[in-house]
C-alpha cells in the first residue's frame, strides 16, 4: 500500500497556535512525556526519537529523552548509564578500564566485575542486565504521563522492566526493526523462524550478534515478558505492523497504530539546486547521485555493492557523474568513470539537507529496511528516489516498477503520482536502467521530483507525526484516569 495517509489514525485537525516562534496546542493541559532511545544523536531510529522530543517541547509539553549514550548537552536528555548502578565490586573493577584502550585487559576486567553476566553473554543469552532501567522513573522531576520507547537493543535497557512499567502507566513502543520479534537479530532477512520459536539460527552474526545459538531461549524469554505486559505499539509501515500481528509481541498489545515517520519540512524542502551545488563545490553540468546511511559501506542491511555496480555502469554511459556517499569518512575514489565523494556523518541537519537538495536522484539499495528516514528526506527535498522494493520502502515511494526494460514500457506508467522507481533487491541492472533513464530525461525527472515534494508535504510532515502521537497520548492518559 502506498497511501499511508489513509492507513493510520488521523490526528486532530485542530490548528496549532504560534507564539514566540513556537507552536502550541490550544486549551489542553501540557503532557509529561518521557521517551527512551539508544542515543540522542544517531541513525534513523534515533532521529525519530530526537525529532519527536524536540517537537513535543515546541508544542508546549514537558519532554524528556532517556538514552543509553548521551552525545548532546541538552539538559532534558538523561543518561541511562548502568555502570553507576552496579554493585560496588563491579564498579571498582569497571573503573579500572578508564584511561586506556586495551581490549583484552578491558574484557578481563569485565569478567572479574560480573562473571555470571559475562558467562550468560558467552552462552548466547541476550543481555538484559542494565540496572539503570529500574531508576527510569526517578530520572525526571515529575512522574511522566506516558513513556514512549524506541529501539531497546544495543545494550542499555532491561527488557524485563516493560512488565512493571506498563502496569504503572501507559507505555508506547515504536518498532523500528524486527528485534523484539526474534531471538537476536534486528532484521530476519527472510528467515521465518521468528514465527515458530527461533532456534537453529542460520546467522548468529546478524546485528546484534551473539556468540552461541541461544535464540530459542531468547525468543521464549521475550514471549514471557510481552505476555505479562500491557503495551501500546506503533509502527511506521504496514509491512512491520502485519509481522507484529503474527509475533510473540501480539499477546501483550492493548492497541496498535500505524504512524509514519515525519520530516521537518522547514529544513528538508526543495531549494535552488545550482546555488546549493555552488556551496558544496559541485561543478555545473554534473549528474549527482546520493546515498545516505550510517556507515555507507559497512552497514550490513544496506546494499552498497549493488549501488556501486549500478553507478559504475551508469558512468560508462554518461559523462560527469558524481556519487556522494553520506555517512562515512573515507578518501575519494573512482567508481568506473564516476567520482565518489564520501562525507562523514553530519549532525547539522541544514548541511544534511543541502546534500539532498543538490542531488538529481537519491539511490537507496537495501537488503531490508523498515521505513528509512533518509528516503523521506529525499522526497521532501523534491528528489526522485530509485530504491529496492524491500520492507516498508514501497509504502514510502510511489514507484514505477518492472524496470528490466524501461525503454518501451516507460510510458505505461502513470507519472502523475509517481515519486521514484522501485527495483528488485540485488538487481543492479534494473537500478542502472532506472538511473540512466531518469538522468537522461530531465523533464520526467522534474515531474517525479515535484510529485515527491508534494507527496511528502501531504504524508510525511513531522508536525503530522507529532500530532498523531500527542492525540494518542492524550487518549491514553484520559482512559487511564477515567
Amino acid at each position: 500500500m502506498n497511501d499511508l495517509a489513509d492507513q493510520f489514525t488521523t490526528p486532530s485537525d485542530e490548528p496549532p497556535q504560534w507564539r514566540n516562534g513556537k507552536v502550541h496546542r490550544p486549551a489542553k493541559s501540557p503532557l509529561k512525556i518521557l521517551q527512551v532511545s539508544t542515543t540522542d544523536r544517531g541513525g534513523g531510529a534515533e532521529k525519530v526519537a530526537w525529532d519527536l522530543f524536540r517537537a513535543y517541547s515546541e508544542y508546549g509539553h514537558e519532554s524528556w529523552l532517556a538514552v543509553g549514550t548521551k552525545k548532546t548537552d541538552d539538559s532534558q536528555v538523561l543518561s541511562l548509564r548502568s555502570d553507576d548502578f552496579r554493585s560496588a565490586w563491579a564498579r571498582f573493577w569497571l573503573s579500572l578500564r578508564e584511561g586506556h584502550d586495551n581490549g583484552l585487559l578491558n574484557d578481563r576486567l569485565e569478567w572479574i566485575s560480573e562473571p555470571i553476566r559475562k558467562l550468560k553473554i558467552r552462552q548466547g543469552l541476550e543481555d538484559f542486565e542494565y540496572p539503570a532501567t529500574g531508576k527510569l522513573l526517578n530520572l525526571i522531576p515529575e512522574r511522566p504521563d506516558v513513556i514512549h520507547c524506541h529501539n531497546l537493543h544495543t545494550g542499555y535497557f532491561d527488557l524485563r522492566a516493560l512488565c512493571d512499567l506498563s502496569h504503572q502507566l501507559p507505555v508506547v513502543l515504536t518498532l523500528h526493526d524486527e528485534w523484539l520479534l526474534s531471538g537476536h537479530c534486528a532484521y530476519t532477512l527472510g528467515c521465518e523462524r521468528w514465527q515458530t520459536g527461533c532456534g537453529e539460527c542460520p546467522d548468529l552474526n546478524i546485528y546484534p550478534s551473539i556468540g552461541r545459538d541461544a535464540t530459542a531461549y531468547n525468543w521464549r524469554r521475550k514471549k514471557r515478558i510481552f505476555s505479562a505486559s500491557k503495551i501500546y505499539v506503533s509502527t511506521p509501515c504496514q509491512w512491520l505492523l502485519k509481522e507484529i500481528e503474527q509475533s510473540i509481541l501480539s499477546p501483550g498489545i492493548v492497541e496498535s497504530r500505524l504512524i509514519p515517520y515525519g520530516v521537518d519540512l522547514s529544513v528538508f524542502h526543495p531549494a535552488d539546486r545550482r546555488m546549493v551545488r555552488r556551496e558544496l563545490a559541485i561543478p555545473d553540468g554534473t549528474s549527482v547521485l546520493l546515498f545516505a546511511a550510517n556507515g555507507v559501506r559497512r552497514n550490513p542491511f544496506k546494499y552498497y555493492e549493488m549501488v556501486r555496480s549500478a553507478v559504475a555502469q551508469v558512468s560508462e554511459r554518461l559523462e560527469k557523474v558524481l556519487f556522494i556517499a553520506l555517512g562515512e569518512s573515507s578518501p575519494a575514489e573512482q567508481m568506473g568513470r564516476a567520482q565518489v565523494r564520501f562525507v562523514p556523518y553530519e549532525t547539522d541537519v541544514g548541511k544534511v539537507a543541502s546534500y539532498f537538495q543538490a542531488a538529481d536522484l537519491y539511490v537507496h539499495a537495501a537488503r531490508t529496511d523498515t521505513f528509512p528516514k533518509v528516503v523521506l528526506e529525499a522526497l521532501s527535498c523534491g528528489v526522485p528516489v530509485v530504491a529496492t522494493a524491500v520492507g516498508g520502502i514501497p509504502e514510502q515511494v510511489k514507484g514505477l516498477s518492472d524496470c528490466a526494460d524501461l525503454g518501451p514500457q516507460w510510458n505505461r506508467f502513470d507519472a502523475n503520482e509517481a515519486t521514484g522507481v522501485l527495483v528488485p533487491c540485488g538487481d543492479s541492472n534494473a537500478m542502472t536502467v532506472a538511473i540512466e533513464r531518469l538522468l537522461k530525461d530531465k523533464c520526467f525527472r522534474a515531474k517525479l521530483g515535484n510529485n515527491a515534494a508534494e507527496d511528502a508535504r501531504r504524508r510525511f510532515d513531522l508536525k503530522r507525526e507529532a500530532r498523531a502521537y500527542l492525540d494518542w497520548y492524550e487518549y491514553l492518559v484520559g482512559a487511564t484516569s477515567a
